[in-house]
């Protein structure tokens, strides 16, 4: 929303949310509520925006939406804790990958989602 990222870039956004952004009242509980508005406990990741930005922040998540680049696992079943970090990126070094088969397993996982959007990655570990 604010520039930082081109839209075209983002891969996936993995929330904490069960709402579907078409319905208006789900819509605007989440928009409150990530305000500081809507009485529930989270941090204010969007106090800063005014209400004239509102129809901006949902129109960006109905693309992702559309894009089918929104993931909810509280859609499906499960609970996870809030964590206290906004942005989480983790890149493992070869050597680590070599000689730990989950990270490698995750690593192959991730590159046939990131195939699924066109992205190019710098290196298969197969």
């Amino acid at each position: 929303m604010d520039g930082r990222v081109d839209p075209r870039d983002v891969l996936i956004i993995i929330s904490r949310t069960d709402f579907d952004p078409h319905n208006d009242e789900q819509w605007k509980n989440i928009w409150n509520g990530y305000r500081g508005r809507g009485g529930f406990n989270t941090p204010r990741e969007w106090a800063h925006y005014d209400e004239v930005r509102e129809q901006a922040f949902r129109d960006a998540t109905l693309n992702l939406w559309a894009d089918g680049k929104l993931h909810q696992p509280r859609q499906f079943g499960a609970h996870p804790a809030r964590r206290q970090e906004i942005w989480l990126e983790a890149v493992l070094p070869s050597s680590e990958l070599d000689r730990n088969p989950a990270a490698r397993d995750a690593w192959h996982q991730f590159q046939t989602v990131a195939g699924l959007t066109g992205v190019s990655l710098d290196r298969d570990y197969s």
